[in-house]
């Protein structure tokens, strides 16, 4: 059987099991999972995400943990320009937001 064809079957009979609503929230959970064991996944995907325009730099730095200083020499580090460069008021307060949403304390 060809690997997509595999696929396919797999995810038809994930649907079947009747464990799953669907095919797209097993999908979700598969990621979810993936993204939990594999930190430097979940990096690389905010940074391409932040890079289409899909996140800001909050919201990257939300969704991978990180601090907004962090997440800037990540992109950094992968040559991807910013954006929106924020005031230091602006990325204050998304450190803030982005520390409690990480469940750490935002001094």
């Amino acid at each position: 059987m060809a690997p997509d064809s595999l696929l396919e079957a797999e995810l038809e009979a994930v649907t079947e099991t009747g464990l799953y609503e669907s095919r797209e929230s097993f999908l979700s959970d598969a990621v979810q999972t993936l993204f939990a064991a594999r930190p430097d996944l979940r990096e690389t995907v905010a940074c391409r995400l932040y890079e289409k325009g899909v996140f800001s730099l909050g919201r990257a730095a939300e969704w991978t943990g990180l601090s907004v200083e962090d997440v800037k020499e990540r992109l950094g580090r992968r040559g991807i320009l910013r954006q929106a460069p924020e005031t230091a008021e602006e990325t204050e307060a998304m450190e803030r937001t982005a520390l409690r949403t990480a469940g750490r304390r935002a001094d």
